[in-house]
């Protein structure tokens, strides 16, 4: 198994993608904690279904705008587990709005959500990690942010300014043994894609070698792969998973 006995944390992991990458790190070894913000039923039932496979997960109700919280969790896992291998800051949300449209709030909550919480998450767990000499943190960017597309611009700034992060970060912390590295997924059955307008998807779909949308667990395997001693040469990268637009 490719995680076998590590530490995950992956921020907003009750749906989606971070489900299905909870689920991916569970089946490879990983013991698994994840945060949410809002949905408690959504929570449970991704820990119900993490459980069932045997696996040892828990779930928490924080979000990555607190940094109290952030803070609080990461030593109640320090204190069970006695380290943090893997962080993968995976909380985000899509919003399809034009810019003249865009209200002032709409753009802070895209930037502090995707970018603040991706500061804050990893810099409540960067200590546990340099004490260990070993770490692995995975950032869930998007093609928007790596490549020109018709995307809303609050989030392809956002997911922009996650690859940037990805980059320095990397540069800052591969002397103590740990790797930064993000994923760009193109369109996914499920996630964020699910407000795509149907004409914005056809057009991605006849620009797309494969003609089809990616799965969630598609690009949670890379997530896992990153979260292995497989990828230790692998650092400051964004994986593009796209199927080739």
């Amino acid at each position: 198994m490719l995680c076998e006995g590590r530490v995950a944390l992956v921020t907003g992991g009750s749906r989606g993608l971070g489900r299905s990458i909870c689920k991916v790190l569970a089946r490879e070894g990983a013991r698994i904690a994840f945060t949410y913000k809002r949905n408690d039923d959504d929570a449970a039932a991704s820990l119900e279904a993490l459980k069932a496979t045997g696996a040892r997960a828990s779930a928490h109700k924080v979000s990555v705008t607190d940094k109290a919280g952030l803070a609080t969790l990461v030593k109640e896992l320090d204190k069970e587990h006695g380290k943090i291998d893997v962080l993968v800051n995976n909380a985000g949300f899509g919003q399809v709005v034009p810019l003249a449209l865009m209200e002032e709030e709409d753009w802070d909550e895209m930037l502090d959500t995707h970018v603040k919480g991706a500061f804050l998450a990893t810099q409540a767990v960067l200590r546990t990690m340099v004490r260990e000499k070993f770490g692995r943190v995975i950032n869930v960017s998007s093609l928007a942010g790596v490549k020109m597309m018709q995307a809303p611009v609050h989030y392809a700034t956002a997911k922009a300014a996650l690859k940037g992060f990805t980059e320095s970060l990397a540069k800052e912390v591969g002397r103590y043994g740990i790797t930064v590295n993000s994923i760009a997924p193109g369109v996914l059955d499920g996630g964020v894609s699910a407000h795509l307008p149907p004409a914005r998807l056809e057009e991605y779909l006849r620009h797309c070698s494969m003609r089809r949308m990616g799965t969630l667990d598609e690009a949670a395997e890379m997530v896992a792969f990153l979260a292995s001693n497989r990828s230790s040469y692998i650092n400051g990268s964004t994986i593009v998973i796209d199927g080739a637009v």
